[in-house]
């Protein structure tokens, strides 16, 4: 049998984690819910929303939850790799050159406007996205784990940015976006601004590093079911069929689903996954890795649409 106290452990955590973060961001608890599955998963999660809308504060907010080392970097046009990556300095004392950690170097980074740095900069980010490890002059130092970019881009400023390639877009495991609050959302933001009395909002540690693999461990631990499995791959399949794409999702797509279902069954405290896990997160994981055919995308026909339609069509397997 196992121990009580590790299944009230499973169970406390990311509901821990989802009110301690409730406390700062107002409303957004399906976001909010988003972005715990994406850590859990131990992925990357691209943030696109306009100016304004807590993507920052909401990232800090789940660093300190965690109690994890937070980054934040801001893309530029003139960013260089060494900017991210760090660089070697020459110590005059020993006069010898040493290496001199960049930013990347922490467990949760925000990178911040990421399609305004030029490609070759973004080519040093996504080794480390997808390696966990940059190389410097030959020298590969690899990072501490977990490691997990949240990176943001606005959707309305195109001049000066750099799109991102298909090849980077796919390393991230979902894209979302967290859309403005309700008026009686943007009122209770103004009532708390008002009685804390300060711009800085307080978040306290409910968790730590080893919380967090803890729960990734426990995500690989969720059981699928083969007919789960087979419709994961059916969605998949059809957005290479369906007739308004160019170029359907790759098997990082299906992989993607299943490592968040696996994490959605986590947070809702079961050991299997179901097919409404899937339908769940079958949108923000895919909506970013189909490319329209320009007839279909110029008549203003949207990714999420034709992903909601191969949904309601495939039959849902019976659990």
């Amino acid at each position: 049998m196992r121990n009580t106290k590790v299944e009230e452990k499973e169970k406390y955590l990311p509901k821990a984690i989802l009110d301690e973060v409730s406390k700062v961001i107002v409303g957004k608890k399906d976001v909010m819910e988003l972005i715990l599955m994406g850590m859990i998963a131990g992925s990357h999660i691209l943030i696109e929303d306009y100016p304004g809308l807590a993507k920052t504060l909401m990232a800090k907010s789940f660093a300190k939850a965690f109690n994890l080392d937070f980054k934040r970097i801001q893309f530029t046009s003139d960013m260089l790799p060494s900017d991210i990556t760090g660089s070697y300095i020459l110590n005059r004392v020993t006069s010898q050159f040493e290496f001199r950690k960049g930013p990347i170097f922490a467990n949760i980074i925000l990178a911040d406007e990421i399609n305004r740095a030029p490609p070759r900069t973004q080519s040093a980010l996504l080794e480390a996205m997808q390696e966990r490890q940059v190389t410097v002059e030959r020298q590969t130092f690899f990072l501490e784990k977990p490691f997990i970019v949240l990176a943001t881009q606005n959707p309305i400023e195109y001049e000066g940015t750099y799109p991102l390639p298909e090849a980077e877009l796919d390393r991230f495991i979902m894209k979302i976006s967290i859309g403005y609050p309700t008026i009686d959302e943007e009122v209770e933001i103004l009532r708390r601004r008002v009685d804390r009395k300060k711009d800085d909002v307080d978040v306290n540690p409910v968790a730590s590093k080893e919380d967090l693999i803890y729960l990734q461990s426990l995500a690989e631990e969720v059981y699928v079911s083969d007919d789960i499995k087979r419709y994961i791959a059916a969605i998949v399949q059809y957005t290479r069929k369906s007739p308004e794409v160019e170029v359907g999702a790759s098997v990082r797509g299906s992989l993607a689903i299943l490592k968040l279902a696996r994490a959605k069954a986590l947070i809702e405290g079961r050991k299997f996954v179901l097919p409404d896990d899937v339908k769940y997160v079958a949108i923000p994981a895919l909506r970013h890795r189909l490319i329209l055919k320009p007839e279909f995308w110029l008549k203003g026909i949207k990714n999420d649409e034709i992903i909601l339609r191969i949904l309601n069509e495939l039959p849902v397997p019976k659990v």
